[in-house]
């Protein structure tokens, strides 16, 4: 498969902790599920259950090949404490070649 081929994205997750979402990143990249993840701390605002929440909890950025989007996602409902955790896939449309090229590899 060409770098063309794949379908590279990113995927969000929230988790409610540092520990937490460095323990999801740590899973996911070492099962090849992502080849880097970036966490950063954020201040979430939503409802849940009928009432305004606000959390401080961590971004995961995770860099994937969009082909296993299915084995993450099954793998991050497994090991997340959310009942709904956030798990939304965005396309990326062009990047380095280079770069690209890295995920391919990281992840095979």
């Amino acid at each position: 498969m060409t770098m063309e081929n794949n379908n590279y994205g990113v995927v969000l997750v929230t988790a409610s902790s540092s520990e937490e979402a460095e323990a999801i990143a740590t899973v996911l990249i070492t099962e090849k599920l992502a080849a880097c993840i970036n966490l950063i701390p954020i201040t979430s605002l939503y409802t849940w259950e009928g009432k305004l929440c606000k959390d401080q909890e961590y971004q995961l950025l995770i860099k994937t090949d969009l082909s296993k989007f299915s084995q993450l996602e099954i793998k991050i409902k497994e090991i997340h404490s959310y009942d709904l955790p956030e798990i939304i896939a965005i396309p990326i449309i062009k990047g380095s070649k280079s770069y690209l090229s890295w995920i391919n590899d990281s992840m095979n």
